[in-house]
C-alpha cells in the first residue's frame, strides 16, 4: 500500500527552483544580485521544541517546510532551538526583537508563549504547529494573527495499529510516549483503535501495551535516553513484536532495545517517513504515521510572505492527505497483500465516514 503524501508539491516547486535558477542563467543579474524584480522584505522565522532541528521527525519536518518556503520566496530565514520549556518565551519574544514577520511555534507546548507573543505584536503572523492556541477553551483560537497547523493523527494511526494487529506473531503490540498530552497520546489511541477493529473483524485478542486509551508508559520527555529504552525495553520482556514510540528521538533509543533484543520486532515511526530521515533504523521499520508539517508551514509561510496570510486552522485528515502511512520498505516483503489492500479499504471507509475513529480533534 502507498498512501502518497504532498511532498511532491515540494519537489515540484523545489524543480521550478532549479527552472527558474537554469532560467536566471540567461539573463544578466541585477545590480542587487537578484535575477529580476524586487527583493521581497519579509523575514520568516521558527522556534523548535526540545530535541532540535536535527531529530528526523517532528521539528526536523517543520524547519523542512521553512526552508522550502523561504527558498521559494527568495529571502532568509532564522530559526532557534528550544532546550528546555524555559526556552519557548525567550526564543520566541527574540525573534520579534529581530523583526520578523512571521513566526513558526513547533509543538504543543509553545501555545501559551506563541499565544501572548501573538497578542502583544498583532502585526507580526504567528502559525502554531500542533496546538490551536485555544486557552480559553471557546473554540476559537485565542488571536486573529495565529493560524494553526493541527493533524487528526488518530486516523492514520488507525491503520498502523491494524496493520500491527496483522503483522504480530505473538499476538502484542507495544506503544509508549513522551508526554501524556493530546497531541502524543492521539497516535496511541488511534493505534488502539486499530488494533481493537482487527480483533473485532478477525475474532482474534491482539493486545496492545503500554495505552489503555487513558493512560500508559510516558518517559517525561521527548529525548532518546536511558528512560526511553528502559519503558522499551520493558513493553519488549512483555513478548511485544511490533513497537510504536511516540516523540521525536524516542524512537532511537526503542530501537537500541530491539537491536539488543535480537528478536524481530517492528518499528513503526511518527511525523516523518523515519526511513528517509533515519536509515540507521531502516530495516527495523514497518512503517511511520506521518503528518504532513512540512507541507503545512510550507504553505502558511508562503501566504504570509505574499501578504495573503490566512489564519484559518488547517486539520491534516487522510482525507487531505494531511496524515498518512509512509510504504512498508523492508518490510514490503513481509506485510501479506490481502492485509495491505484492508488497508486502503479502510482508509477510504474512513475518509467516507463509514468508520469513525475517535480523537480530540474528530468533532
Amino acid at each position: 500500500m502507498t498512501i502518497t503524501f504532498r511532498r511532491a508539491a515540494l519537489g515540484g516547486l523545489a524543480m521550478l527552483g532549479i527552472a527558474t535558477l537554469v532560467a536566471g542563467c540567461a539573463s544578466a543579474p541585477e545590480e542587487d544580485g537578484e535575477a529580476g524584480g524586487e527583493k521581497l522584505d519579509f523575514l520568516p522565522c521558527m522556534v523548535s521544541d526540545a530535541g532540535g532541528f536535527d531529530d528526523k521527525s517532528f521539528n526536523q519536518l517543520g524547519f523542512e517546510g521553512l526552508q522550502a518556503a523561504a527558498e521559494e520566496l527568495g529571502v532568509e530565514y532564522k530559526e532557534v532551538e528550544s532546550q528546555a520549556e524555559t526556552d519557548y518565551a525567550s526564543n520566541i519574544n527574540g525573534l520579534v526583537d529581530q523583526g520578523c514577520n512571521a513566526i513558526v511555534s513547533v509543538g504543543f507546548l509553545l501555545a501559551p508563549a506563541a499565544l501572548e507573543a501573538a497578542q502583544a505584536n498583532p502585526d507580526i503572523d504567528f502559525i502554531s504547529i500542533d496546538d490551536p492556541i485555544d486557552q480559553d477553551g471557546d473554540g476559537e483560537t485565542d488571536a486573529e494573527n495565529i493560524k494553526p497547523i493541527i493533524f487528526d493523527t488518530a486516523q492514520a494511526a488507525f491503520l498502523a495499529g491494524y496493520l500491527s494487529a496483522g503483522v504480530t506473531k505473538t499476538g502484542a503490540v507495544g506503544t509508549f510516549g513522551g508526554a501524556n498530552i493530546p497531541t502524543v497520546s492521539i497516535f496511541m489511541d488511534g493505534f488502539k483503535q486499530g488494533v481493537d477493529h482487527y480483533n473485532e473483524e478477525n475474532g482474534t485478542q491482539v493486545k496492545v501495551l503500554g495505552w489503555d486509551g487513558t493512560d500508559g508508559s510516558f518517559t517525561g520527555g521527548f529525548e532518546a535516553n536511558d528512560t526511553a529504552r528502559q519503558i522499551a525495553q520493558g513493553l519488549i520482556d512483555q513478548n511485544i513484536d511490533v513497537l510504536l514510540p511516540v516523540g521525536g528521538p524516542i524512537y532511537q533509543s526503542a530501537a537500541a532495545a530491539i537491536e539488543d533484543s535480537g528478536r524481530e520486532i517492528a518499528l513503526i515511526g511518527v511525523d516523518a517517513d523515519v526511513f528517509e530521515t533515519d536509515p540507521s533504523v531502516g530495516p527495523l521499520l514497518l512503517t511511520s504515521i506521518r503528518k504532513g508539517m512540512d507541507v503545512g508551514v510550507h504553505e502558511a509561510i508562503v501566504e504570509a510572505g505574499n501578504g495573503e496570510f490566512d489564519p484559518t486552522p488547517f486539520i491534516g485528515t487522510l482525507e487531505n492527505e494531511g496524515v498518512g502511512l509512509a510504504p512498508f520498505h523492508d518490510w514490503e516483503s513481509k506485510v501479506p497483500a490481502e492485509l495491505a489492500d484492508k488497508l486502503d479499504e479502510l482508509r477510504q471507509a474512513i475518509i467516507d465516514g463509514d468508520i469513525a475513529v475517535e480523537s480530540y480533534l474528530a468533532g
